[in-house]
């Protein structure tokens, strides 16, 4: 009995210490804002001028915050389900990443909603997708 009491209290601090070594290294981490898109109240599903307008603003947009170093992955989810795309956002806070979500032109019109979250990834994401240098902005003719 005198053996199996060290061995309780010491089984538990060996699973301890082995959880904390498999822990991410916070040097290598950062947060990210994750950003769902859904279809938005007035989507239709119809195709129409004005709908072909505000697509391609929307990918103008897309662009645009991709060349500015702060929307480091986008694209859209392809199996026309509820969700229709995501963004990752890399900046300050939540409330910066619900503001550059709110200049898309098919969020403003409504055609599309954003729901964003906090997400603690590896740093540098999108990065080698790019070509580029963590915090050096995509040239214009690249793509994330």
């Amino acid at each position: 009995m005198k053996l199996f009491l060290p061995i309780l209290v010491l089984v538990p601090l060996v699973a301890a210490e082995q959880h904390y070594r498999n822990e991410p290294d916070p040097a290598t981490m950062t947060t990210y804002y994750f950003g769902l898109l859904r279809r938005g109240a007035a989507s239709t599903g119809e195709q129409t001028p004005e709908t072909e307008r505000l697509q391609k603003a929307h990918l103008a947009n897309i662009t645009r915050l991709a060349e500015s170093g702060k929307l480091v992955a986008a694209g859209p989810l392809t199996d026309g389900g509820e969700l229709r795309g995501i963004f990752i956002f890399q900046v300050a806070s939540l409330e910066e990443a619900k503001t550059l979500s709110d200049t898309d032109p098919a969020v403003a019109a409504g055609r599309l909603a954003i729901e964003i979250h906090p997400w603690y990834a590896p740093k540098g994401i999108g990065s080698k997708l790019r070509g580029v240098e963590e915090g050096q902005p995509a040239s214009s003719g690249q793509r994330w």
